[in-house]
């Protein structure tokens, strides 16, 4: 056992640039001006050498992340055309359920914040938007824990046990993402069903 290591003075204040983030948040100021102000407020008053930190930085994984953006606005452009759109807007997707039983699969073939892009055509049109797009937040966030491939923060887990020596296969991770997923999934939609 050994002590853990961290810098007093930088908690301190990611804790305060958090906090003061929050109350922007619930004041009303748009989400990504805040998030981007905060982020850049840490950036420039850092004392922490920038080697050091891109030493952290998982690099294959992030090109990864990337490319992923990159297939999926691939895919819109070359799969998702007038046919593929009636087909899909087919589905009756102003129902919760098949909204969610749609975002979920689609989570885990192209991971879960592009499945959130490739929606987002279908959602404008939809009677009552504001209930699908928390549908799709709901959705998209908790079957991410169904399979690895359902969300990259999943991979980024995975990749950082194996550099410790801990081997989480596809498989063990089933045995456990699974049941959480389905539960959280079952009374997500319920509660957004009856809501």
């Amino acid at each position: 056992d050994r002590p853990v290591a961290y810098h007093g003075p930088l908690v301190l204040k990611s804790v305060v640039v958090l906090a003061v983030m929050i109350v922007a948040f619930f004041a009303g100021a748009p989400v990504a001006e805040v998030a981007v102000l905060g982020g850049a407020y840490l950036l420039l008053t850092r004392r922490v050498r920038p080697a050091k930190v891109y030493a952290l930085i998982d690099w294959p994984l992030l090109v990864m992340f990337a490319g992923l953006f990159v297939v999926v606005a691939a895919l819109e452009q070359a799969v998702l055309g007038p046919r593929a759109i009636a087909a899909i807007s087919g589905l009756d997707l102003a129902n919760v359920p098949v909204l969610a039983l749609v975002t979920t699969v689609l989570s885990q073939l192209v991971s879960n914040v592009p499945a959130v892009l490739v929606l987002r055509p279908f959602v404008a049109p939809l009677a009552d938007p504001d209930r699908a797009w928390l549908t799709i937040a709901m959705v998209s966030t908790l079957a991410g824990n169904l399979t690895i491939v359902g969300s990259v923060a999943n991979l980024i887990v995975v990749e950082q046990a194996r550099k410790t020596g801990i081997d989480i296969s596809f498989r063990r991770y089933l045995v456990a993402g699974v049941p959480v997923a389905l539960a959280t999934l079952a009374l997500g939609t319920a509660w957004l069903t009856w809501l």
